[in-house]
């Protein structure tokens, strides 16, 4: 068996390779295209949510909290709740990023075809451009990887970096649209030494 250091190094170089070739095919576009769909949304009254299934699930969390924290007000949409009722909390005209690496999840596909039928939009975050995820959205951001970094290639690793660094571009676009400065930012986010890194070079 490799050493701890070689398996690590592996890794490590897999992931730098998937993720370089995945930053070199950005759709600067389709980013654009969503950043619009969110303004558009929101500007008449809709509001954003994010979801997924299994780690794309926690994925969503995470942008949930990003986007809120830098001036798109975002909310976590449970995958599998969703269709027993979570629903509701989506209303017609608001915006779903929708994350599958696959884009074929049958319990993300249930949710999809529910939100749309209450007439959400949808911006799909797949690594399949084929998928049936892809043709659902309104808009469809690619982040796929040929390999996530290990030898099953299975354990979703580098396909997950790509779908957080994809959410971190569109959150870029839209903290730059709300012209979002550290006086507002720390008023979101008083805690911890970031919060006090602020206050601290005022």
């Amino acid at each position: 068996m490799a050493t701890d250091k070689e398996q690590v190094t592996e890794f490590l170089d897999i992931a730098k390779k998937s993720l370089d070739e995945y930053v070199s095919g950005i759709d600067f576009d389709a980013l654009s295209a969503a950043k619009e769909l969110i303004l558009a949304a929101e500007k008449a009254g809709g509001r954003l949510h994010v979801t997924g299934i299994g780690k794309p699930g926690h994925v969503s969390g995470y942008a949930a909290s990003l986007f809120s924290s830098t001036g798109t007000p975002t909310y976590e949409l449970h995958g599998t709740e969703c269709v027993h009722g979570s629903a509701g909390q989506v209303r017609p005209g608001d915006v779903v990023i929708a994350i599958s690496n696959s884009g074929e999840t049958a319990e993300l596909k249930a949710t999809v075809s529910c939100l749309k039928g209450n007439g959400a939009k949808i911006i799909a975050l797949t690594g399949n451009p084929q998928s049936w995820l892809a043709r659902q959205g309104d808009v469809a951001l690619i982040a796929g990887v040929a390999q996530e970094g290990d030898s099953m290639n299975k354990p979703p690793r580098a396909s997950i970096l790509a779908e957080i660094i994809e959410l971190q571009c569109l959150s870029i676009l839209l903290q730059n649209e709300f012209g979002l400065d550290p006086k507002q930012y720390v008023k979101w986010h008083p805690g911890g030494a970031l919060g006090a890194s602020i206050r601290d070079a005022k």
